[in-house]
Parts: C-alpha cells; structure tokens; sequence
C-alpha cells in the first residue's frame, strides 16, 4: 500500500459517521443511499443530508473500503475490505507500547 493510499485509508477511518457507515454495510451489503441515510437515523438518531451521506460514501470509496454497484437505477455500497486493508490496520501493532520492532 502506498503512503497515499494509506492517507486516504486512515482520513476515512477518522470519522465517526464513515465508521458507522462501514458497520451498517457489514451487516447488510449492496444498500443504497437512501438505506445508508436510514440506517443512520436508525443507529444514532442523527439524520444526515443525503448530500452529507453521499460525500461520506465518496471518501470511502477513494479509499478503497467500499464498492458501488447498479441495481437497475439505484446505485448500491457494499464494503470491499481486503487483505492491504488489514495488514495497514495491523501496521500500527508495530508501534505498540514498546515501540518499533525491530
């Protein structure tokens, strides 16, 4: 993974609202904005913009954590969470409370 890349993946992962989003696709792929806006009003009574949510999808998929797809006319979000994905999460364990391992 590439510093940029990695910069995109830690930006999307900063925020709260995009964190949830993550959680509601994991528990049910292929949703679209509107469902991705209800389930967020759902979980923490929060309703967001369509626009907001939308921009907060964009960011997860530049980052490569989600996928779009077309059913008919809806365009559908589903996670796409691989394995560069996990090893840049597990890249912090290098720096765990005794610092660098060498």
């Amino acid at each position: 993974m590439t510093e940029e890349q990695l910069d995109l993946l830690f930006k999307a992962l900063a925020d709260r609202t995009r964190r949830r989003i993550i959680a509601s696709l994991s528990r049910q792929p292929g949703q679209s904005l509107f469902e991705v806006c209800v389930a967020s009003v759902a979980e923490n009574g929060a309703a967001l913009s369509r626009q907001t949510v939308s921009q907060h999808l964009d960011v997860l998929e530049r980052a490569g954590l989600i996928e779009t797809s077309w059913k008919g006319r809806t365009k559908a979000h589903s996670l796409s969470i691989n394995d560069s994905h996990v090893a840049a999460a597990a890249w912090l364990e290098e720096y765990n409370e005794s610092g660098p391992k060498t």
